[in-house]
């Protein structure tokens, strides 16, 4: 059974009108937006009218669709993974740097305590599930500051809990290599 769209508000209107009118559709629909990072990750309305979306714009848009709905039963997720070259399409950055990997915050939706990844059309959870170092559950509104927030505070207790030899900005600068990588 799937629920059917119909809150009167922005973001589930922006579906109607492309003719998407329920829940099932939506996951399907923004499965298959290509990946990209939005213009302004706090406009979850830009997932739909750039046609395009990360891991987290495209979770918060979907959790935000699950709120405006009262679609039981869906958290929105930030896992830090271990990010390697054999469970992300990074090409070989991090084995070029003699990285094995970096900590990565990745969003995804747990529905009915099952985790779903609707990043791209390919995603699927199992490939990181093993690599998961931490979880923690979090509102759409916090995709933007308090999601990097996060992220950099545990890169950076990582560093010194591992002793490496690279400071923060080198192995965020590698980071955005690998995500710069993703989007081509």
């Amino acid at each position: 059974m799937t629920a059917n769209l119909t809150s009167k508000e922005e973001l589930t209107q922006q579906l109607l009108e492309l003719g998407i009118s329920n829940w099932n559709d939506a996951l399907i629909h923004v499965k298959n937006i290509p990946y990209g990072r939005n213009s302004n990750r706090e406009d979850l309305s830009l997932v739909l009218k750039e046609n395009k979306g990360s891991c987290s714009s495209k979770h918060a848009f979907l959790k935000e669709i699950a709120n405006q709905n009262n679609i039981p039963n869906v958290q929105l997720i930030i896992g830090i993974y271990k990010m390697k070259e054999s469970n992300t399409k990074i090409g070989t950055i991090l084995s070029d740097n003699n990285i094995d990997f970096i900590p990565e915050a990745h969003c995804y939706l747990n529905i009915n305590g099952e985790r779903l990844d609707y990043t791209t059309g390919s995603s699927n959870f199992e490939k990181i599930k093993n690599d998961l170092l931490a979880e923690i559950e979090i509102e759409p509104y916090q995709v933007g500051e308090f999601k990097i927030n996060h992220h950099q505070d545990f890169v950076k207790k990582w560093l010194i809990d591992t002793k490496s030899n690279f400071s923060f900005y080198e192995i965020w600068a590698i980071r955005e290599k690998c995500i710069t990588y993703l989007s081509l």
